[in-house]
């Protein structure tokens, strides 16, 4: 490892001993830092005038000594101040639960789904984290395994970093910190919502999961013409060139139609996608942007 992970704030963090282990100052170049333990903290603009973490590890300066070169980390956006407070804060929390779990780095001869193990990270019996050249996921024993929810259990007991070691979170969260739990639960709120509803006993309403939204898009629009390509027309100007299929169903042969909207309309599709009004976009059999149109009116 390079260093600790530098947390997301999601909720708001109360007041609590780890904030004792926060220093909060300003940088040489006049911007917001703050050290914890090992690891130094910085709100930074980018050129856009956005703000975002950095962080960077093993900095002994001073922190009115800090300058922008120092920081190599990117840990995502920040609003403002009081939000790098709150995530400083949440950092020194994660930390402080991380030095009094028992969980042993050590290096371990095994097969994952996603090649060697390079690294292995025990944090408990039968529960072991194992990192490789270009993924990694966690590894639990038949007996841990048993305990996973039954719609979500992996057969073999792998379970992928990006979405499924959320599972391993919520089923043994007593070996995880506040913060990856919280993590673990947005996680599975986006990726694994029936399996979230069950766990926490509700269903999850509209802007809550990703996926659940996903599947709902689907359905209403199945019979509609969902755009699955677009590039700007120049043949019309101001206009975009789209290719649609029914669904947005991208299956090899599949019928598909183009048609010509308005750029701003267009700029303004929802995350999953750009509903075609017959009443309003008519179909086009023009000229195309496309190349691959172009060679087939060819």
């Amino acid at each position: 490892m390079n260093g600790p992970t530098i947390p997301t704030a999601t909720d708001p963090v109360s007041m609590s001993p780890a904030t004792d282990g926060v220093e909060f100052g300003v940088g040489a170049d006049g911007f917001p830092v703050a050290r914890i333990g090992e690891v130094l903290l910085g709100m930074i603009s980018n050129e856009g005038g956005a703000f975002f973490l950095a962080s960077v590890w093993r900095i002994t300066k001073p922190l009115a000594e800090v300058r922008h070169h120092h920081f190599y980390g990117h840990d995502g956006r920040v609003a403002d101040e009081a939000a790098f407070r709150l995530r400083a804060i949440e950092t020194a929390e994660h930390m402080q639960e991380l030095s009094a779990l028992a969980r042993v780095q050590t290096r371990m001869s095994a097969s994952t789904p996603w090649g060697g193990s390079q690294l292995a990270t025990v944090y408990a019996e039968g529960i072991v984290s194992h990192s490789t050249s270009g993924h990694g996921g966690f590894h639990l024993s038949p007996v841990r395994n048993r305990q996973v929810d039954a719609s979500v259990r992996r057969a073999g007991g792998w379970y992928e970093e990006d979405c499924e070691w959320a599972i391993v979170a919520l089923t043994f969260p007593d070996i995880f910190t506040g913060y990856e739990r919280r993590c673990a639960d947005e996680a599975a709120r986006n990726s694994f919502p029936d399996y979230w509803e069950k766990l926490r006993g509700r269903l999850l309403i509209v802007g809550e999961s990703w996926s659940k939204d996903r599947t709902e898009f689907e359905r209403v629009h199945a019979d509609d013409w969902v755009v699955i390509s677009a590039i700007i027309s120049t043949q019309h100007f101001g206009m975009t060139e789209v290719v649609a299929t029914k669904g947005g169903n991208r299956d090899f042969q599949i019928e598909e139609r183009r048609f010509l909207v308005s750029h701003d309309e267009y700029g303004g599709r929802g995350r999953f996608g750009f509903v075609i009004d017959l009443a309003r976009h008519a179909a086009y059999d023009g000229p195309s942007s496309f190349v691959g149109w172009s060679t087939r009116a060819a």
